[in-house]
């Protein structure tokens, strides 16, 4: 089976349904497109501006299906992540409870 094909990009900016309209058929036999859309002789003369060539469908390699790459090894512990956001917390703690024991020992010897 043999496809004819179409560069069309020279045309997306005119054509009259749009370019996404062009641009959804891509990469595809877009014949059912074409024909549902019910193009005058005018469009059907202007594809001769924009024929390519012809292609042997067979020779079309098939979609591979997509394999996510392999991720690292998942740490479920995290225990680094866990002891630093402990240690965001208990230090600044530490520095306050230092700083109100300061104040009150400065403060009961003044007296």
């Amino acid at each position: 089976m043999w496809l004819t094909v179409y560069n069309v990009t020279k045309f997306l900016d005119d054509h009259p349904g749009g370019d996404d309209v062009l641009l959804s058929s891509t990469a595809k036999d877009a014949t059912d497109d074409f024909e549902d859309a019910g193009h005058s002789t005018t469009a059907r003369a202007m594809m001769d501006e924009y024929y390519v060539g012809e292609i042997d469908a067979t020779t079309i390699p098939t979609k591979v299906k997509y394999t996510p790459p392999k991720q690292p090894h998942y740490n479920q512990d995290k225990t680094p992540e866990f002891v630093i956001k402990i240690l965001q917390f208990l230090v600044p703690l530490a520095i306050l409870g230092l700083a109100v024991a300061v104040r009150i020992y400065t403060k009961a010897e003044s007296v």
